[in-house]
């Protein structure tokens, strides 16, 4: 990462006015311990380095293959930023809402649905807990309770400005057609999702079903995915409000050329990168809760694929290039299953 690296970081927190956020991708201050007494002895009270100096020393010193791993991510973030990204507005506190913060530890971690974040919500708690407390015990309704773990949105510009010059930021990503597709199972195809159906399944039907039934009308419950897919086209859908988050893009919700990230895991290597992290916390006793098998990633592709391939190439098409920055951004390639050309 280099010292010079770290010391940019600095730089652009520093351009955080009382009203508009200006922050750069490749730009925080890190020093190390010597240099910078105030990282080592702010939230830990000097007793322990912070996680983003544990990722400073693999960085300076002999990496271990997976911070190779991570280092190479970033670069290519860092890369894909400068090439597909021109002039972008400053963003507001509000654009920060998705920046969970755990001042104990040093973190600021952007939750993306879809992606572990109920999970990692719950990690962060049991983090926040007596020591020894198993994450997989949070019942998932608590993980997401308002209010139960703060955001970056939520602090004064130059409070969120520390946070962001001293803190470990990470966030966690998934191929965009599999967790789409994983949104519209999760939201539309389960009995337990009748709540979320009424609020956004009725209005899906009405606005693209001829001659709905009223039952539909009434509930929402049989959104069919072409349905869903013609919505998140439509241009009214984002006129009239924002995506749910549970679709909107991950660039959009955790803003990755504005912020930097030190920490890039992905859904498709979770076990490994959630250690990573859990390493750098210095949380040996903390396990995180198990992700799915090889053999249930392998049927989350095999879903999503049996999904894409009764939509039209046109559309196919035009979803990829409304979800193409995240498959750019977080090096992903276009699914072998689309017809794109």
């Amino acid at each position: 990462m280099g010292r010079r690296c770290w010391r940019r970081r600095a730089l652009a927190a520093a351009c955080l006015s009382a009203a508009l956020l200006l922050l750069g991708a490749a730009t925080r201050a890190l020093l190390p311990e010597s240099g910078n007494k105030a990282l080592g002895s702010g939230w830990l009270g000097g007793k322990k380095r912070s996680p983003l100096q544990m990722l400073y020393d693999l960085d300076q010193g002999s990496s271990s293959a997976l911070a190779e791993v991570h280092r190479q991510r970033r670069d290519l973030l860092r890369r894909a930023c400068s090439r597909h990204t021109r002039r972008q507005r400053l963003l507001q506190p509000e654009d920060l809402r998705h920046v969970l913060v755990d001042d104990a530890h040093g973190l600021l971690y952007c939750y993306v649905p879809k992606v572990a974040c109920t999970n990692w919500k719950r990690v962060l708690l049991a983090l926040r807990g007596p020591g020894g407390a198993d994450p997989q015990a949070i019942p998932a309704h608590q993980a997401h309770a308002p209010g139960r773990l703060p955001s970056l949105a939520d602090f004064s510009p130059a409070e969120i400005n520390r946070r962001l010059r001293a803190y470990l930021t990470f966030l966690f990503v998934r191929e965009p057609f599999e967790r789409l597709a994983s949104a519209y199972r999760n939201k539309f195809a389960r009995p337990y999702s009748a709540a979320f159906q009424r609020l956004y399944g009725t209005r899906i039907v009405r606005r693209l079903r001829p001659r709905p039934h009223p039952d539909a009308l009434a509930r929402g419950h049989d959104v069919r995915f072409a349905e869903f897919l013609a919505y998140l086209l439509d241009p009214r859908t984002r006129r009239d409000e924002p995506f749910n988050e549970h679709w909107e893009r991950a660039h959009a919700l955790c803003h990755p050329c504005r912020l930097r990230y030190d920490v890039v895991g992905k859904f498709e290597t979770l076990a490994e990168d959630a250690a990573f992290v859990l390493s750098l916390v210095g949380a040996p006793g903390l396990r995180f809760p198990a992700p799915p098998p090889r053999a249930k990633a392998a049927t989350a592709q095999d879903q999503a694929r049996r999904l894409f391939q009764d939509i039209s190439p046109f559309y196919q098409r035009r979803l990829f290039d409304l979800y193409k920055m995240d498959f750019l951004l977080f090096n992903y390639s276009a699914p072998s299953y689309l017809r794109l050309h």
